[in-house]
């Protein structure tokens, strides 16, 4: 009788549905992880710790102090600290039909390496009113270090604008990475992308469609209407851009929308997605409103911004995320190129490799998109991906005892 309730309980579980892991995508593998112990500012472990994952959110901890040297800040008393975060993004965004939510003061999204993101604005508004509320790039942009960021009261180190020393920002040969993500649950990219959203055209600065206002006074807000009070005489004290009420958004004058971003395809995301941008100008300027806003695209979760944000408690099951070694890391001397590619990707071994190895290529769900190549000490061999789709790739090289995988990024 016994043997037969195993039996029966064993059938059971054998039929149970089984979860399938949730797949990663780029809200998962886009984060700079730490996997060395490295440290930054004042000895304070850098970039992101950890990532976990399940079906619908993405958990990122992190320190807020990126790897790259930060300070001295000009007149800002406040110094950089460890603010142990716990963020809890949504790997399901959602296009807020209803009224946009601005975004806040503190932090409204983080950049890749754990490093928070605030808006175009300060905490300082003309007569504390609230109707004229000031520039933070202007009025703060003295205080700001060579990478443009700075602490705020609480120690929380930040940027404003253009996060120009987690990505080379010169580079307009190439569509930018994803540097962030909006707690919305959108990507930010760097200033550069296809010229036309629908993936095609050369690579450009991608513009803001937001412009300086030809005010003579600071009497009518942006929209139109009269302003409930007046702001301060526009002089050389307080020139026009002191205030954030001083910029206009004018739809179709640029790229992107009234909250900084549009609908494209990117490398990432050959199906498309929204997507923010960060503006510059000519000048590799921020240009307002800089990073997402003034208002967001997307559906904000509870407890996303506010109090609570950044203190966010795994109470669901998680994967933790594994970085994959690069080839150099797993003691491979392979050299791979063009990255990204767009007709032929390049494999290079040294003369000292193994002669066993194999190379191949999958894509994001973990499916080969390529026959098996054998790699030969000092031979070079190459993938003809002209044919794939654009997008990311993972180039995996097998041997004896060891494996590595590396990102690939194909466009066309």
């Amino acid at each position: 009788m016994l043997c037969n309730r195993y039996f029966l309980f064993l059938l059971l579980l054998l039929a149970a549905p089984r979860l399938a892991p949730a797949q990663v995508t780029p809200i998962v593998s886009s984060w700079i992880v730490n996997t060395t112990g490295a440290t930054g500012y004042n000895g304070i472990p850098s970039n992101v710790q950890r990532v976990q994952y399940s079906a619908g959110n993405v958990y990122v901890t992190c320190t807020g102090v990126p790897a790259y040297s930060i300070g001295p800040w000009p007149g800002n008393p406040n110094s950089a600290t460890n603010q142990n975060f716990v963020f809890k993004i949504t790997r399901t965004p959602q296009p807020n039909t209803g009224p946009a939510t601005a975004t806040p003061l503190g932090h409204t999204g983080i950049w890749s390496n754990g490093v928070s993101i605030f808006n175009a604005r300060d905490a300082m508004s003309y007569n504390n009113a609230g109707v004229w509320n000031q520039n933070a790039i202007v009025v703060e942009g003295p205080s700001f270090d060579s990478c443009l960021g700075h602490p705020a009261g609480n120690g929380e180190y930040h940027h404003h604008l253009n996060p120009r020393c987690l990505y080379n920002d010169r580079d307009s040969t190439r569509h930018s990475p994803i540097i962030g993500f909006a707690f919305d649950g959108y990507p930010i990219y760097g200033a550069y992308g296809y010229a036309n959203a629908n993936g095609t055209g050369a690579i450009r600065s991608i513009r803001t469609s937001y412009r300086m206002r030809n005010i003579t006074t600071r009497t009518t807000l942006p929209n139109g209407s009269t302003a409930p009070s007046p702001g301060p005489a526009i002089n050389a004290a307080k020139p026009l851009g002191y205030y954030i009420e001083d910029f206009e958004y004018v739809a179709g004058r640029g790229d992107l929308d009234s909250h900084n971003g549009r609908f494209c395809i990117t490398p990432e995301y050959p199906a498309g997605t929204y997507a923010y941008f960060v503006t510059i100008n000519r000048l590799y300027e921020g240009a307002y409103p800089y990073t997402p806003g003034p208002t967001y695209y997307g559906v904000i979760p509870a407890g996303a911004t506010g109090p609570q944000s950044g203190q966010a408690v795994v109470n669901e099951p998680v994967t933790t995320y594994t970085v994959t070694a690069t080839f150099l890391a797993a003691g491979l001397q392979l050299t791979t190129y063009p990255n990204p590619a767009s007709d032929v990707l390049n494999i290079a071994p040294e003369g000292g490799v193994a002669n066993d190895l194999t190379a191949r290529l999958f894509n994001t769900l973990g499916q080969p998109v390529s026959a098996a190549l054998q790699l030969h000490p000092s031979v070079p061999a190459e993938f003809n991906v002209s044919s794939l789709a654009a997008g990311v790739y993972y180039l995996k090289v097998d041997g004896l005892g060891v494996a590595a995988t590396q990102k690939v990024v194909v466009t066309h």
